[in-house]
């Protein structure tokens, strides 16, 4: 079986697929308008991907010490307690739920730019076109996979074309264009961390993703060898790329251009190709919006079906339909739940700040788990296991800096932290709630 295993290859593309979303093409003038400066617009971007690679490293070693299928769910049970385990995986549900609409509302940026501009209820407009993708997906969902399969690999290509379009304008040359000076950073130390703070919020929405190789551990060959090197290249081809999309949104838009902008993709594309270019690649890229949208809506009832399996969601989120194998009751569960994060959050601004404060309950203390498992001697006599160098420095460096990026949320917007801080509260005690139902006795 030993050929069937992840080489170096391999591991690196799933690293990088795992990364590279939509978030390129919105959050940069996010981190822009935070950093106020160029140099800590860049300065937040490598020390994103260099949190990441901390982070994907200690995920590796924590899925090589604890190689099982549904590892993200496993750890938290293993480490913690299974309460803990239900509440994690129920607000990753909802911070899927929130990615799912903040990137509907990204394409619909996108979309309404060209349909609809200029109009005064734009905002509106984005809202319908989210909604609208949703319920589409949801539909094309409940055809079975094999229909939701195919739609996403004709989603795929597009995103991918959008991507190679996108990257070859970066060599057109002879672009020159006046940007905006940028302007001196706060002299105020405490408004710089703020600051700082507040982006790497949206940057690490964007380097998001590699927590998954959690579920890798025990799948690559040579694991000692080939993980650090796997996910050392990948980080390094992900911070590369958005560096270099990044230097190009500042060289050929201009900074202060960027702060304010919205489909800043387009307007490259328009920059260097006119306004054809900014059209065509404004519908492209509202359609491969749509390949998250749908390969949410197919994962994410499966991982429902799985709680349910194990018996800490109810039974009928197991529930199949006979004539396609749908696991509707919780395909159904998970599109409501992203229509309804959709209509509380309104804007992508308000949903990535929710998002990055469950993602940073979730990724703190998934990570500390890793001495947990250490302690434990959890899979310590595995000879070819994958253990990480610097050791307990890389795990220590990723929790600090996502309690760091919690706690900006919490200082800049209080309502998303209190309010992702209840959901949580909320989901630990209806573990125990479930519980006591279950050992009730059924009525005759």
């Amino acid at each position: 079986m030993k050929s069937t295993r992840l080489n170096l290859f391999d591991l690196t593309m799933i690293v990088v697929s795992l990364v590279i979303g939509m978030g390129i093409f919105r959050t940069p003038v996010n981190v822009a308008r935070q950093a106020g400066s160029a140099n800590m617009f860049f300065l937040a971007w490598i020390i994103g991907g260099l949190i990441a690679l901390c982070g994907a490293l200690t995920y590796a070693e924590i899925g090589s010490r604890l190689p099982v299928t549904g590892g993200y769910y496993k750890i938290f049970s293993y480490c913690y307690h299974p309460s803990i385990a239900f509440a994690i995986n129920c607000i990753i549900l909802v911070s899927n739920a929130a990615s799912l609409a903040g990137v509907a509302l990204i394409g619909s940026e996108y979309l309404a730019n060209v349909l609809f501009k200029g109009s005064s209820n734009i905002n509106t407009i984005k809202l319908v076109i989210s909604t609208i993708a949703v319920i589409t997906f949801y539909g094309v969902n409940l055809l079975g996979l094999k229909m939701s399969a195919r739609t996403q690999n004709v989603l795929t290509v597009i995103k991918i074309g959008v991507v190679v379009f996108l990257i070859s304008a970066l060599f057109t040359g002879d672009y020159a264009t006046t940007y905006t000076p940028t302007p001196a950073a706060p002299a105020d130390f405490m408004s710089v961390i703020k600051a700082f703070g507040a982006c790497l919020v949206a940057v690490s929405f964007t380097y998001g993703g590699y927590q998954q190789t959690i579920n890798f551990g025990g799948e690559v060959a040579n694991p000692s060898k080939i993980l650090p090197k796997g996910i050392f290249f990948g980080i390094a081809i992900i911070m590369l790329l958005y560096i270099t999309i990044n230097y190009t949104y500042y060289k050929v838009i201009g900074f202060g251009t960027l702060k304010g902008a919205q489909s800043i993709a387009a307007i490259l594309a328009g920059k260097l190709f006119g306004e054809k270019g900014f059209t065509i690649l404004s519908v492209l890229l509202f359609l491969s919006v749509l390949a998250y949208v749908n390969v949410l809506l197919m994962s994410n009832p499966r991982v429902m079906y799985a709680m349910s399996d194990e018996g800490v969601l109810p039974a009928v989120f197991k529930k199949v339909s006979a004539k396609r194998n749908v696991i509707v009751v919780s395909l159904t569960a998970f599109a409501a739940l992203s229509l309804i994060t959709l209509f509380y959050g309104k804007s992508f601004d308000e949903i990535l700040n929710h998002t990055i404060f469950l993602d940073s309950i979730g990724m703190a203390t998934s990570a500390a788990t890793i001495f947990i498992l250490r302690k434990r001697g959890m899979g310590g006599d595995e000879k070819n296991s994958y253990r990480m160098r610097l050791y307990p420095l890389l795990p220590l460096i990723f929790i600090a800096a996502y309690l760091f990026i919690g706690t900006s949320i919490a200082i800049n917007t209080p309502k998303a932290a209190w309010v992702s801080a209840l959901t949580f509260a909320v989901f630990f005690a209806l573990y125990f709630v479930l519980r006591i139902f279950k050992k009730s006795p059924q009525p005759n």
